[in-house]
């Protein structure tokens, strides 16, 4: 069977409820989704990452957008497209031209996958031995380290840091620094 034939067929009929991208106005996917889940025979699925951030109080956790300025609802286009589109927190839904693309279940498995039931995926890090880190709190705010040692039972690293031109080695919270991840492009 032809994969591209049965998307053109699931794009023609919008009797049926189907995937659709919505956009949204910048940082207001959470309000959207709100808004969204309110209406009857609307589906939201907005996936969220929840990381550490440094700030000048030191690192705080954060949840943002996975795909910031946009989200996945799951409505009949021919029934709910005006409320859909003119949601609170809606720009629009995400077409070319005149068409309006269906997203398969496929294609958001792995993303149900990877955020589970609540829809947030948690980074995390581990660091190891000769990791190169941040400092992002404390007295040594903003040096580039090399972890020497992962001390676990106190929730502290050892690191390496070049300090008023000479190598100086201590000991800081785990909490304290993140690890340095180089561009993909980065050459």
């Amino acid at each position: 069977m032809d994969t591209r034939c049965t998307l053109q067929k699931r794009e023609r009929d919008p009797a049926k409820a189907g995937w659709y991208c919505l956009q949204t106005r910048p940082k207001h996917e959470h309000i959207a989704a709100a808004h969204l889940r309110m209406l009857e025979g609307v589906t939201v699925f907005c996936p969220r990452i929840r990381f550490k951030r440094p700030t000048r109080q030191g690192l705080v956790w954060v949840t943002e957008a996975m795909f910031p300025g946009y989200l996945f609802a799951q409505f009949e286009l021919a029934s709910m497209h005006r409320q859909v589109r003119y949601a609170h927190g809606v720009n629009d839904i995400v077409r070319f031209g005149d068409r309006y693309p269906v997203i398969d279940d496929e294609a958001l498995a792995p993303l149900w996958d990877h955020t589970g039931l609540s829809g947030v995926k948690e980074l995390n890090y581990d660091l190891s031995e000769g990791d190169r880190v941040k400092i992002v709190e404390g007295a040594f705010l903003g040096l580039d380290a090399l972890v020497t040692h992962v001390l676990p039972a106190k929730q502290r690293v050892k690191v390496l840091m070049d300090f008023l031109g000479r190598k100086m080695e201590a000991e800081v919270e785990y909490s304290s620094v993140l690890p340095q991840v180089a561009h993909p492009l980065a050459v």
